[in-house]
């Protein structure tokens, strides 16, 4: 019989493509005319909303342009996607996969994430992504949405950037790996796979 494979859960913005920067926000700001940190702050407001879908991305984009007329709805979103870089983590992907079953969990719009997800989906088992699902870490029901998918629960390690998205994985019993700038972490999957 062949022994059930670890189960590896990451998080897509901030582990395996960047996380929207103050940089971001001032490049969308100069593409538009818009003051960055005024547009900056009605993302943050609504993100919530827009990453449990009760907000669409299209009425996200509807209300951009209706409080910036000057905003080029399609130039900013495009802008916006290529932004989403792949981190180093993803070049990791294949090997991990040999070891581990992987699942991606992210607070995030599926629209923007779409293109980076065609690299990610050849070395996953599911892909979770908050919007599509109604809900958002760190309620813990989108962690039991993530754990429906595990083909065993014997050996989980759940990564992601933020601490606070790490405490309902460790109340299902996970493991947990805080994802540093300064990519450390990644040395550290294997070994935690491999410890059991």
């Amino acid at each position: 019989m062949v022994e059930a494979k670890p189960q590896l859960v990451l998080d897509i913005a901030g582990v395996l493509v960047n996380n929207f920067s103050p940089v971001i926000w001032k490049e969308l700001g100069d593409r538009s005319g818009v003051i960055f940190e005024a547009m900056r702050t009605q993302f943050l407001e609504i993100k919530r909303d827009l990453w449990t879908g009760s907000l669409t991305e299209e009425q996200f984009w509807i209300g951009m342009v209706e409080r910036y007329p000057s905003l080029n709805r399609d130039k900013v979103k495009d802008h916006l996607i290529e932004t989403l870089k792949p981190l180093p983590a993803v070049q990791y992907l294949e090997q991990w996969s040999r070891i581990a079953d992987i699942h991606l969990l992210s607070n995030h719009c599926w629209q923007w994430l779409e293109p980076s997800l065609a690299i990610f989906k050849k070395h996953t088992k599911s892909i979770t992504i908050s919007n599509q699902v109604g809900l958002c870490k760190p309620d813990i029901r989108i962690y039991e949405l993530v754990e429906s998918h595990f083909r065993s629960k014997a050996q989980i390690l759940y990564i992601d950037d933020q601490d606070k998205n790490l405490q309902p994985a460790k109340l299902l019993g996970w493991n947990t790996l805080l994802a540093d700038n300064q990519n450390q972490w990644i040395d550290e999957v294997e070994l935690k796979l491999l410890a059991n």
